[in-house]
């Protein structure tokens, strides 16, 4: 798949709330994310697909996501970004609060192989 096909995937799984599907399908064994900030107790950095699908259900346990909306992607050689517009409420705490975030990917191999997030909390 093109940069474009594998941005265009990912963008409408995540409209979708296919989030776990998105990255099993989509990302590569090696895969490395990063974080703008480190959630509790985790590292600002997951390598590979284990630790990335295991931040995931994290965020999964720990978040009740009312509404995501996924705008983009804007692709740039093997490289694309979407933007997250999310209004979650974080369970421990009960804070309800709304975050928006750009995410950068880079592909290689027909397979993300990096993503990184940029917000403001």
């Amino acid at each position: 798949m093109t940069t474009q096909e594998i941005a265009n995937t990912l963008t409408k799984l995540c409209s979708e709330g296919k989030f776990e599907e998105a990255m099993k399908s989509l990302y590569s064994p090696d895969i490395v994310s990063v974080e703008a900030g480190a959630p509790p107790g985790q590292s600002r950095e997951a390598k590979g697909i284990a630790a990335v699908m295991a931040k995931g259900e994290w965020w999964t346990a720990n978040h009740d996501v009312h509404s995501v909306v996924v705008e983009g992607p804007l692709v740039a050689d093997t490289h694309f970004a979407v933007t997250f517009k999310m209004d979650v409420t974080f369970k421990p705490e009960s804070k309800r609060f709304k975050m928006e975030e750009v995410a950068v990917y880079k592909v290689a191999g027909d397979k993300v192989v990096y993503e990184q997030f940029f917000y403001n909390m």
